[in-house]
């Protein structure tokens, strides 16, 4: 975590002078209901993934009520909108657990967001599933009652480097990353990946958060003869990046976030997103599994909701339907402290929507999931797997 927002929880704390109230473990839950929050940012630039996460989370609601519920109990989403504002989110927590006595947690927002909220997640002790962000202080060490669906930012720039040289062996590589702890991670897996390929890469560049212009950066890279790019921007940078290589005429593989797999991305991008790659752990949207889960979503959403469906909308349902799995396998006798204990016991647990099934153990709090190589179609604006 970092001195900021830790100072940023520590005040939240301080200030208001609260102090924890002896939390009863079966809070929310009663012969009939179980009660369940999730605190996201539902405003702003960044609802784009929130609202869609949501929206996973709420199909997993439905779909486990339409079947009766979880041993007769239907359960009830409350969700709360942080604005992707740090103080907001810890505001959001405490509200949730101690004035509408959720029984568990399936979302915390953002990275930092998810940092500043750790040490209150930990004292109060409710069981959460973070699944639209995977900070490495909400995994390791490992904290008792949170568990963690993704990988490692790091990981994910080494794996997609790797998968793109392999696709075009031999070419001249550029890199464009950004000026914060993204980029620094961004940067550690792109390096890894050259050292272990031996990669030529013939430019590089570090941008400022919030730039929008990057026709020196990509200027650069064509003067240097780059034959491939790993842009590694969060969403609108990358959209950037795409359409600069298109207005220079520069036709190459370019390798970009999960994060920016969303239909809006590619739709801004255009044409220019026909050589855009991703690397996930969630399936592709053209896939088999893809197609089910759209098509399960579509029976059971509104109209209003289904059009919003994106990438994030499958980690939502898939972190919020794994929760219920292990209130599910407590039976009738729900605590806090057998959900934990249930999720420290999942093995191989498919959720239908991820590259592969999720496992924990009380040593491992974070899925790690299989990284697929997806590259995009501006046609259908989605992606689809790469052989």
């Amino acid at each position: 975590m970092t001195s900021k927002t830790t100072t940023i929880a520590a005040l939240c704390l301080a200030c208001t002078g609260w102090t924890l109230p002896a939390l009863a473990q079966q809070q929310g839950v009663t012969d009939t209901e179980i009660v369940v929050g999730d605190i996201l940012p539902l405003t702003g630039p960044p609802a784009l993934l929130g609202v869609a996460h949501n929206i996973g989370v709420k199909l997993a609601v439905a779909e486990a009520n339409s079947a009766g519920g979880i041993n007769g109990r239907k359960l009830r989403l409350i969700s709360e909108d942080d604005g992707y504002v740090v103080s907001r989110t810890i505001q959001g927590v405490r509200k949730l657990v101690t004035v509408d006595k959720v029984f568990a947690l399936t979302s915390l927002s953002g990275s930092a967001q998810g940092q500043a909220a750790l040490p209150l997640v930990k004292e109060l002790g409710v069981p959460v599933i973070s699944t639209i962000s995977f900070s490495d202080d909400l995994h390791t060490p490992v904290v008792k009652n949170v568990f963690v669906f993704g990988t490692k930012h790091a990981l994910v720039a080494e794996q997609l480097t790797e998968a793109l040289a392999s696709r075009y062996p031999g070419k001249k590589w550029a890199a464009v990353t950004q000026d914060d702890e993204y980029g620094d991670l961004s940067r550690q897996g792109f390096e890894a990946a050259q050292k272990a390929k031996k990669l030529n890469v013939v430019s590089t560049a570090v941008y400022k958060k919030g730039q929008v212009d990057f026709s020196s950066e990509i200027l650069r890279a064509k003067g240097a003869g780059a034959e491939v790019l790993y842009a590694g921007g969060v969403i609108g940078e990358n959209v950037a990046m795409a359409k600069e290589l298109e207005r220079l005429g520069l036709k190459i593989p370019v390798g970009i976030s999960y994060v920016s797999r969303v239909p809006v991305a590619l739709k801004l991008m255009g044409t220019a997103g026909d050589n855009v790659y991703v690397l996930d752990y969630v399936v592709a949207e053209e896939s088999d599994k893809g197609k089910a889960f759209l098509a399960k979503a579509k029976a059971l959403l509104s109209p209003d909701d289904f059009a919003k469906v994106n990438r994030f909308t499958f980690t939502g349902y898939a972190g919020a339907k794994t929760m219920f799995e292990a209130f599910n396998r407590c039976g009738k006798a729900l605590t806090w402290a057998c959900t934990v204990t249930q999720l420290d016991g999942l093995k191989e647990y498919d959720t239908g929507v991820m590259s592969s099934p999720v496992s924990f153990s009380p040593s491992a709090h974070l899925s790690l999931q299989k990284l697929v190589l997806l590259k995009a179609n501006p046609g259908t604006l989605s992606f689809k797997p790469v052989d």
